[in-house]
């Protein structure tokens, strides 16, 4: 997908303005990390420079209030309910807080997915010495064919399947829908790892009949470094146990003593204490500007940006392997024939621009805030490899 709209083109220059990484490089690795913006800097300073004269007596950013806005926000985005969401550290520890909050027994089989990031396997791995088996499903060239992959795998004994909104090394998107449909028809839970579609693809949490997911805040959501989201559907609230207990998991928490025993009836059961709270202001100003600019025209955005990569990358003779997918993204994964990836990525990384190899392939991820004249560069440089 490639259309660029002269009139929203001042939009995006602003990105591109406000982001100081691009006086140093071309920053083409977003679906790992992301860089933080001159807005974002001015409003996280603007809160440090409060907190040194008041503390948490400060009267611009209260607790609650920033993490309401923060859940009002991605609520919207995700089609869920707030009270579904709780701010945590990463997506390994919400996988981690999913897997052991199971209630699975000896001869169940869990369903992940071949060459998945460690953060959707490691979490379900002490689930074999209680005699849980994990079976991987296999990729395929196709999310039709992958589909078909998965169908066969399930059976009577099958009780989770967890996988990613988009794979992290091809950029396939899985076919949520169909599989959240085939989980409902074998009632079987459905967890997601949502670190590569949140933010950069429409996901619907309720149409897609989503158990659980939990997702990271610093890649297509522009957000802080160790920060993250756990959601779990309202219906499964109070079957998944929590591994920890803290003051901000119970109901009146905040009313210390006499201890208390009944977890909060939502999501926030699962935050347990206090939160790095500058990580929730960063987040909440990177939240902000992209529901600002609409995140709709992030996601058309996106694809512009990618489909005009792929489409040069193509003129010049590369072997970009994203293009076979029926659904897009903005992560582009190619080979130059005849030459290894790993070596023209460290011709790339020499020349000051950001990627990734996966799989033997070279992965570029390209966000708002990059330039098509960045892009163009990449393009030049690759037309001329030595």
């Amino acid at each position: 997908m490639e259309s660029f709209n002269p009139k929203e083109e001042s939009l995006w220059k602003s990105f591109y303005e406000d982001y100081p990484v691009n006086n140093e490089f071309i920053w083409l690795n977003n679906c790992g990390t992301t860089p933080v913006s001159n807005r974002i800097i001015g409003k996280v300073t603007s809160y440090l420079k409060e907190y040194s004269q008041k503390g948490i007596l400060n009267d611009s950013f209260k607790y609650i209030e920033v993490k309401n806005k923060i859940k009002s926000i991605l609520s919207k985005l995700l089609n869920c309910d707030p009270i579904e969401l709780a701010l945590i550290h990463n997506t390994s520890e919400g996988m981690n807080f999913i897997s052991y909050g199971l209630n699975l027994q000896k001869g169940d089989k869990i369903l992940l997915l071949q060459d998945e990031y460690p953060s959707n396997v490691y979490p379900f791995e002490h689930w074999k010495e209680k005699g849980v088996e994990l079976e991987f499903i296999s990729l395929a060239p196709s999310e039709e064919e992958f589909f078909q992959n998965l169908k066969k795998k399930i059976s009577k004994n099958v009780k989770v399947i967890s996988i990613s909104t988009v794979h992290w090394c091809t950029g396939m998107v899985f076919p949520l829908q169909k599989i959240g449909e085939l989980c409902h028809e074998n009632n079987i839970d459905f967890i997601l790892d949502g670190a590569q579609g949140v933010g950069h693809i429409p996901i619907n949490l309720q149409s897609s009949n989503i158990s659980y997911m939990a997702f990271p805040t610093w890649k297509w959501l522009l957000g802080p470094l160790g920060m993250g989201v756990l959601y779990i559907r309202r219906d499964k609230l109070k079957k998944l146990k929590p591994i920890f207990k803290g003051q901000n998991s119970v109901d009146n928490g905040e009313e210390y003593l006499p201890y208390k025993n009944n977890f909060r009836n939502s999501a926030d059961r699962f935050e347990i204490s206090t939160s790095n709270f500058t990580d929730w202001v960063y987040f909440l100003s990177s939240l902000e500007i992209l529901d600002e600019a609409g995140f709709q025209n992030i996601q058309e955005r996106l694809l512009a940006l990618s489909g005009f990569l792929s489409k040069k990358l193509t003129e010049i003779g590369m072997t970009v392997y994203s293009d076979n997918f029926q659904n897009p993204t903005a992560i582009i994964v190619f080979e130059a024939p005849g030459k290894d990836s790993t070596e023209v990525a460290k011709i790339l990384q020499k020349n000051n621009i950001v990627c990734a190899v996966r799989l033997n392939r070279i992965r570029l991820a390209p966000h708002v805030y990059n330039s098509i004249e960045q892009l163009q560069k990449v393009v030049d440089l690759l037309k001329n490899l030595p």
